[in-house]
């Protein structure tokens, strides 16, 4: 009976010795989470004390908010420009004053040296030359056309053109094999361009008198442009006559186009492929794109004609201006002549 009652003691006893060593581990492990919180707590406070340090150290060291930068600028660009125009008053006010210096023997006497004066430059001011007023194509009353008709190289062709007493664009031929006195159609022509072989995909075409080539070289580029000025002394415009392959190769075309340009002309693309390179070249040049919107004639026959100036029309309605081409055939200019009511909301310029 007393083994049996010391059993039943030890047993006790060790229950009491885990129930507490069980209570001191769940202490501990509250208390560790309790230091983890505060320690996690204070190094966010640590972080937003050191952000405010860093912050207000690059105050003191000039690296200052957008805000406050754009304001410095400002005040120490104004302040700069204060100080170049008393520094410009001064060095003005001085290079005036005509130094006197005393000439030893036999020293050379030098021509005295002159100064540009308020009144010189203002002189050579007045005399730049003004930047041209441009007038853009879509302001006005009506929508304007530009109807321009290709392959010009006979007289009979211009008379049946002036004949539909329409603002009709000849393009005329250089002399070719068509006609070797095509360029005198332009004299006495206010208003006509100037239509300009260039190489297609077909053979036939390229045979045309001196058809430009992309394999050209850049002296014969520019030899062919001197002499289609010395031809056409008053034209202002150029459009290409076939050219798919040529406005296609963005080399060839820039030479081209640069030569055009010094010698005072405008390129109007026919655009006879889609794949054109001369809108990336005027943008280069930082010139404005002109180029055909319409062909009205690819087929001869006057519904059809019709039906493409009423394209034309809408084109220049939605954007102000539009460009169409069409071609010296009969049927073509007794289409025009006949489309008064087509192009009444119009305005047809050359």
């Amino acid at each position: 009976m007393a083994e049996q009652s010391k059993k039943n003691s030890t047993g006790s006893s060790s229950r009491r010795r885990r129930s507490s060593s069980k209570r001191r581990s769940k202490k501990k492990s509250t208390f560790k989470a309790s230091l983890f919180i505060v320690l996690g707590v204070f190094l966010m406070i640590s972080m937003v004390a050191f952000g405010y340090f860093l912050g207000q150290n690059d105050l003191l060291n000039g690296h200052t908010p957008i805000e406050q930068t754009y304001k410095t600028h400002a005040q120490e660009t104004k302040k700069k420009m204060v100080e170049d125009v008393a520094k410009s008053k001064i060095q003005q006010s001085e290079l005036k004053k005509e130094p006197v210096e005393k000439k030893e023997a036999g020293e050379k006497t030098l021509a005295p040296a002159t100064y540009l004066t308020d009144e010189k430059i203002e002189e050579a001011l007045s005399k730049k030359e003004k930047e041209p007023t441009i007038q853009l194509a879509d302001k006005g009353e009506k929508p304007k056309l530009v109807i321009i008709i290709d392959d010009v190289s006979t007289r009979s062709q211009l008379r049946l053109i002036q004949s539909t007493g329409l603002k009709i664009t000849p393009s005329i031929f250089p002399p070719s094999q068509r006609s070797m006195t095509s360029h005198t159609l332009a004299k006495g022509l206010k208003h006509y361009m100037i239509h300009l072989p260039m190489e297609s995909g077909s053979a036939q075409f390229n045979s045309q008198t001196k058809t430009l080539l992309t394999t050209s070289s850049k002296k014969q580029i520019e030899t062919r442009v001197k002499e289609i000025r010395k031809l056409f002394p008053t034209a202002r415009y150029v459009n290409n006559h076939t050219g798919s392959v040529y406005t296609d190769n963005y080399h060839a075309m820039k030479r081209l186009y640069g030569a055009l340009r010094s010698e005072g002309f405008v390129f109007v693309d026919s655009r006879t492929i889609a794949s054109t390179k001369v809108p990336q070249i005027t943008d280069e040049f930082g010139d404005v794109y002109i180029g055909r919107d319409i062909f009205i004639d690819n087929e001869h026959n006057i519904p059809y004609i019709h039906k493409q100036l009423q394209k034309a029309v809408n084109k220049a309605k939605k954007r102000g201006h539009a460009i169409a081409i069409g071609h010296p055939h009969k049927m073509t200019l007794k289409a025009l002549a006949s489309a008064e009511s087509i192009l009444k909301d119009v305005e047809l310029v050359y």
